[in-house]
């Protein structure tokens, strides 16, 4: 059976991997352990060949050459003599089917190296080509309906913060500094409050422009900021029917579904798209110049009471201190919008499944990009289920206010109707 070479086990224990590597037969450089001993590579082989025909070699001399890397070729016998006496052993070289099985086994471990890196390739957080094009088109959808130079801010009733300072303004914070405005114009048209303003309309002509009372109005009462921040509620509500629209899938809902789910979500994803002015070093809301910079007093002014700006100001705190990606946070405003178990909502399996994709699309995105933060999914939802106490508390204030009619005058026909009656 034919005698084929291979390299021994690793270097015995006292070896010192500083030491420089000679080979023990010819003192050439070693390449490492052959057959038990240190060896260069001319050695091993010469070695191996003289095994594998069984040589038999005479010294020309005296039988005690001594072997050096230049003349190691002139004598066969006392270099293979050399090999013998430093430990190089023939035991050490495999039989063919010993290769071979050697060889099958390499080959096997490198098969089974390049599947775990496939397998961990394929584990490897990645969006889908769907996924991608779904954050493209939110992203946009944002970029569309949301100006941060809130250049449009200057169209609506004026802000008058004169008057009494109630308790709440001691308090850090602010409702309806809720910062929305968008790229489209705003015209404010003044319009007769008889004169009724359709929500279904609206959600189908999103483009046409906007209306509000008619500034005129009486603003002497305490409630001096209601009609500014009425307009820009209502403005708001304008643009978040617009990124509605533009949600993969929306469009297709039944038009009952669809003014259900805005109906009852609005204010919810307008307290979201707010926290992008939200400032956590005085609590306000800044949208723009001075005039356009929100606290608490302005809210108060308004008709709203502590019940909601407390938790509502921890609510843009927390959400803040996430430090969403812009990505993220689109996502989150339209896995809020399309909740199935809103009021109103009849296909409820139709808009889980678009909520579903959403929600796959946000996670997928987090692994991606926040391979260490596991809890911020969690934390997102967590803001959701915050979003629902204080639409609740929103929605009871709104309405009490709009059952006194000097001030349900200050308000817009659309704000009425989204926050002033039940969805049934």
């Amino acid at each position: 059976m034919a005698w084929i070479v291979s390299t021994s086990n690793l270097a015995p224990d006292e070896f010192d991997r500083n030491m420089p590597r000679i080979c023990g037969v010819c003192g050439d450089k070693a390449t490492g352990f052959h057959f038990n001993a240190m060896t260069c590579e001319g050695c091993k082989g010469f070695f191996r060949r003289s095994m594998k025909r069984k040589a038999a070699f005479t010294c020309p001399f005296n039988g005690s050459c001594t072997i050096t890397k230049d003349n190691r070729r002139h004598c066969q016998a006392c270099r293979l003599k050399r090999c013998v006496d430093i430990g190089m052993m023939k035991e050490f070289i495999l039989t063919d089917e010993e290769v071979q099985r050697k060889k099958d086994l390499i080959q096997r471990r490198k098969d089974e190296e390049a599947q775990r890196e496939a397998d961990k390739e394929a584990r490897r957080p990645r969006l889908s080509d769907d996924q991608s094009q779904v954050i493209a088109t939110l992203v946009d959808a944002h970029h569309k309906t949301y100006d941060d130079s809130y250049s449009d801010f200057c169209r609506f009733r004026p802000p008058v913060r004169e008057g009494p300072v109630t308790r709440s303004a001691s308090r850090a914070a602010s409702l309806h500094s809720l910062s929305d405005a968008s790229s489209d114009s705003f015209s404010h048209s003044p319009e007769s409050v008889d004169t009724k303003m359709n929500f279904n309309n609206l959600l189908m002509m999103y483009h046409e422009q906007g209306s509000s009372p008619d500034s005129s109005e009486e603003e002497g009462s305490s409630f001096s900021m209601l009609p500014h921040l009425a307009d820009l509620v209502s403005y708001s509500i304008q643009k978040v029917i617009g990124f509605a629209k533009m949600i993969p899938g929306f469009r297709e809902l039944t038009a009952e579904d669809q003014i259900a789910l805005l109906k009852s979500s609005a204010i919810e994803v307008i307290m979201l798209r707010s926290n992008q002015s939200f400032n956590l070093e005085d609590m306000s809301w800044s949208c723009g110049g001075p005039d356009y910079k929100y606290q608490v007093s302005d809210v108060t002014k308004a008709g709203h009471t502590l019940d909601l700006l407390e938790p509502l100001v921890k609510f843009q705190v927390g959400l803040k201190k996430l430090n969403l990606q812009e990505e993220e946070h689109v996502l989150l405003m339209a896995i809020c919008l399309l909740s199935p178990d809103r009021p109103g909502v009849q296909d409820h399996a139709r808009v889980e499944a678009l909520q579903d994709q959403l929600s796959e699309t946000l996670q997928a995105y987090i692994q991606l990009h926040h391979p260490a933060g596991r809890l911020l999914y969690a934390k997102m939802i967590q803001k959701l289920a915050d979003l629902r106490s204080l639409n609740e508390e929103h929605s009871k204030q709104y309405r009490s206010l709009s059952f006194q009619p000097e001030h349900s005058l200050q308000l817009t026909p659309l704000v009425l109707e989204v926050f002033g009656s039940e969805v049934s």
